[in-house]
């Protein structure tokens, strides 16, 4: 099967369904079918053939709702674009994918231009919803002027990417996640196992997550199965938030912990309103504080569900599912540092370095096996080879598992920060920071943040008879990185900690900052 069948499928059957609002505008299935038909048409008619790659820089939209439909019935593969980055970084993964088209929306085309003439494979640039700069196309004619016809088919499987989603690398060079329809399919049947049989058809997902992620990706298709549509916030508001799930029918939606959070504090009257439509919340991403889940379970009255994994398992292989957090909250308390147990048709292991089991209890890598697992990174063999060693995804996480199954996540294997739902490397932060002229050594970590988890921390040693202040350093890495990747703390050392093979002892760094907390990384 290909994603697009269950979709053209409704869109036949119960066309007059809603599937998506933004904003003031509305879809139906069948009025989403004939826009997912002309946006592929628009694919086909500039050349696109099945495989070729284009890009797409977008807050969360209608557009991106029907996106990966009329990517799949083209056979063209999207590259989604962290709006987040800086244009340098969304140069590096345009040239990387070789994509043919660009979408941008509103503003961000403004902010594409800065660095158009970097674009080495982009032959047309297409701006959404808003007056084209000077060499872009305007979306809107340029789909409006195309069949609205179910496209013929071009021979795509199960086994053809449906997108590539990119996802740094250790070294910090971002890496292109293929996934296909079967991954897609694949996990979205196992997230209907768990939480999508109890939609029906008329349900409202709220999508509030970033829809360039993997989580927003798979919450905005979640109601294939049943015939739910989907309600999109542009940009995650608090009191939005909360006055959706009050009074527009939701009935299930995808938070970070950093989300909850916020709706638990900046908007008053929380705790007044009728959430009585709403089944489930589903949680993952970066660390929860059991003082926020506990908060969101009492407010919010529904069951929770929280899901761990990343964008190269599509979404998701482990789940702590609604029972277990009724029990947790009944009889055992520290499932709510769980993150769950192996999604249907998943195999989780815990190993050592050999990749042979550790003992239960015992701490170890997460791998994993299952449908959902990419087909690899985009012309990145030996990284390929190394992720997917004997068919198991290596995750790079750190975790036990106890006797009932349930994961435990203690550490990160690698050095990935988790900010707000964001993922940060440090070696990228740190190559920035080098380029600095009066820093001459620095390291990059995750301390514990109140508001996102974890925070990016930065120990810098300047040169000899060089001053610089915090602020100073922040400024600097504003000009270098996204946002979300800027230290928001600085301290300086004359010498960093290192071992005998002159590696940074980031743990020596790093413990001071967790001591007394009991969960370092995401679930």
């Amino acid at each position: 099967m290909r994603l697009q069948d269950n979709f053209e499928y409704y869109a036949r059957i119960h066309g007059d369904a809603f599937y998506a609002r933004c904003g003031n505008r509305t879809l139906t299935y069948a009025q989403a079918n004939e826009e997912a038909n002309r946006l592929a048409n628009l694919l086909i008619s500039q050349g696109l053939e099945v495989g070729d790659r284009f890009a797409y820089l977008s807050k969360n939209s209608l557009e991106m709702s029907i996106l990966y439909h009329a990517a799949g019935k083209a056979g063209a593969v999207p590259v989604p674009l962290n709006y987040r980055l800086a244009p340098a970084e969304w140069a590096y993964i345009i040239n990387d994918a070789g994509a043919k088209l660009l979408f941008a929306h509103k503003d961000l085309a403004l902010a594409v231009d800065t660095v158009r003439a970097d674009l080495k494979s982009v032959e047309t640039c297409y701006a959404i919803d808003v007056t084209p700069p000077a060499g872009w196309e305007d979306y809107a004619a340029a789909v409006a002027a195309q069949d609205t016809a179910n496209i013929s088919d071009r021979g795509v499987t199960g086994e053809n990417a449906l997108y590539q989603m990119y996802t740094s690398g250790t070294t910090g060079r971002p890496k292109g996640a293929i996934l296909t329809h079967g991954n897609i399919l694949a996990n979205l049947e196992q997230m209907r196992n768990v939480i999508s049989a109890r939609m029906t058809l008329g349900d409202k997902i709220l999508v509030a997550a970033p829809m360039y992620h993997a989580a927003g990706t798979m919450v905005s298709l979640h109601g294939l199965h049943s015939g739910a549509g989907v309600v999109i916030h542009e940009d995650f508001v608090p009191g939005d938030v909360v006055d959706a799930l009050a009074n527009d029918g939701i009935t299930t939606t995808v938070l970070v912990p950093a989300m909850i959070q916020a709706c638990l504090v900046m908007v008053p009257d929380v705790k007044d309103r009728d959430y009585s439509s709403l089944k489930a919340m589903v949680y993952g991403a970066s660390p929860i504080a059991e003082e926020t889940l506990r908060g969101a379970m009492e407010t919010f009255d529904c069951d929770f569900y929280q899901a761990f994994g990343m964008t190269e398992t599509t979404s998701s292989v482990v789940y702590l599912n609604a029972e277990d957090h009724v029990r947790a909250l009944k009889e055992k308390p520290e499932l709510l540092l769980a993150a769950g147990r192996a999604i249907t048709g998943t195999h989780v292991r815990i190993v050592d370095e050999n990749d042979d089991d550790v003992p239960v209890g015992e701490v170890g890598e997460i791998i994993c096996k299952g449908p959902q697992i990419m087909q690899g990174y985009w012309n990145m063999e030996e990284a390929t080879a190394d992720a997917l060693r004997d068919g198991w995804m290596h995750t790079g996480d750190a975790a036990s598992m106890d006797e009932e199954g349930y994961v435990y996540i203690q550490d990160r294997i690698k050095d990935m920060i988790v900010s707000g739902g964001e993922n940060v490397y440090p070696r990228e932060v740190e190559n920035a920071l080098f380029e600095h002229p009066a820093i001459a050594d620095a390291a990059v970590f995750g301390i514990p943040g109140a508001k996102f988890g974890e925070d990016v921390m930065a120990t810098v040693v300047l040169k000899e008879n060089e001053s610089l202040t915090e602020e100073e350093v922040i400024d600097f890495c504003r000009t270098k990185l996204g946002g979300y990747k800027i230290p928001r703390r600085v301290s300086f050392m004359d010498e960093l900690p290192r071992n005998a093979s002159g590696k940074v002892l980031k743990k020596d760094l790093r413990e001071p900052y967790w001591e007394g907390h009991t969960r370092r990384v995401s679930g």
